[in-house]
């Protein structure tokens, strides 16, 4: 994490200072357009495109540190384990982490299937068979 904040941050650092070259030098030629004023709008557009690139970056980081944590919470609640750090309960039965990692598969496949257009019209989920459904939980029994 320390890189990607040091890459974002050298990457604005050289954009501001792009931007105030660009201004100097402007400046220094009375305004006219000169090679070296084409230059340094030059260098001022690369840095530019380099900061962007350093924001969307740092940016996928977030995400993906965002998708991680939010994953590692679902576990921590679906398997109870939280429960007793919290004092808190929700009500619903843990279940195990094996079991919501089969459950997370089979809903990723359905996505998929959905996504490629291969979904049927009746509304019957069936599960990849990766993520077979367990008949020993209740929920399961029933489909």
């Amino acid at each position: 994490m320390d890189n990607m904040v040091d890459s974002l941050n050298n990457a604005y650092q050289e954009f501001v200072a792009a931007a105030a070259n660009v201004l100097e030098t402007k400046e220094s030629s009375g305004a006219q357009k000169t090679p070296a004023t084409d230059a340094a709008l030059e260098n001022f557009k690369q840095k530019w495109e380099l900061f962007r690139v350093a924001c969307d970056q740092a940016e996928e980081f977030v995400e993906s540190i965002k998708q991680r944590i939010g994953s590692e919470c679902l576990v921590d609640e679906a398997t109870g384990s939280m429960a007793g750090k919290s004092g808190q309960s929700t009500g619903l039965p843990p279940i195990s982490a094996v079991r919501l990692e089969q459950m997370s598969k089979a809903v990723r496949w359905l996505v998929i299937e959905l996504q490629n257009g291969s979904g049927n019209a009746g509304g019957a989920a069936h599960a990849h068979p990766s993520a077979p459904f367990d008949a020993r939980f209740s929920e399961d029994a029933a489909q």
